[in-house]
Order: structure tokens, then sequence, then C-alpha cells
């Protein structure tokens, strides 16, 4: 079963972090179409948030066309990226090794989480301005 993380210094609203970790876990296909996520009480008793806001992002998960509630029965997964050969599975394990191994390095010199994250995120935005 999927289980949600919650950080509460993030600054990213609880319901939005919820929507992120679900359209992450499809993209990396640890969830697929007919996955049922965890009841709205179960996710707000285990990360002790209201209900309402897990509500709020269940339903933003439907707007997304990547979940839709079935009455008495839960909230599912609908979409889902295509299917990944071995050889995508093997490759992405390439990239996330090398991304950890750069993690380590950074730590290594002496960055701490704040400065390793203020470096990928620059990168990152720099990286999507390119490719616009």
């Amino acid at each position: 079963m999927f289980e949600f993380r919650f950080e509460s210094g993030s600054g990213v609203p609880p319901y939005l972090q919820l929507v992120h970790q679900v359209e992450r876990a499809v993209r990396l296909g640890a969830l697929r179409a007919g996955d049922r996520l965890p009841t709205v009480k179960e996710v707000a008793e285990r990360l002790v948030i209201n209900p309402n806001t897990v509500l709020k992002a269940y339903r933003e998960l439907d707007h997304r066309g990547l979940a839709k509630g079935r009455a008495g029965q839960g909230t599912f997964i609908v979409g889902e990226r295509r299917a990944m050969t071995k050889s995508d599975q093997a490759r992405r394990a390439e990239l996330r090794a090398g991304l950890e191994a750069w993690l380590t390095e950074a730590r290594r010199a002496g960055l701490d989480t704040g400065e390793i994250d203020a470096i990928l995120s620059t990168v990152l935005h720099d990286f999507r301005e390119e490719t616009k």
C-alpha cells in the first residue's frame, strides 16, 4: 500500500505535498492504474492532519485525471505513464545511483541539506528555462 509523507517545514501546503507524491509515484511506476490509495481517514490519522486536507488532495488528483473516487470503495489511480521496459528501468536506476553518489559527495564536501537543495533547485530551474 502506498504511504504518504508530510514535511511540516517545507513551505508547501500539505494537500499539494500529497498530490506531488502521487504524481511522482505514477511517473516512477510505483503507482499504476487500478491501485487504491489509502483512505482519507488512514492518511489523516497516520500524518496527523485534517481529513479535509486529504479530501482536497484527492479532489485535486481527480481534477488532474490521476485518481478517481468510487463510492464505498475508495480512491483509485486511473492514469499512468507508458509501461517501462527493463532497459528503461535499468537506465533510471543508473541515473538515480549517479545522483545518490553526487549527494554523498556533496555531504562529504560539507554542504548541508539546505545548500544541497538550493543547488538542485537552481540547476533544475536553469534546465527548465533552457528547454523552453
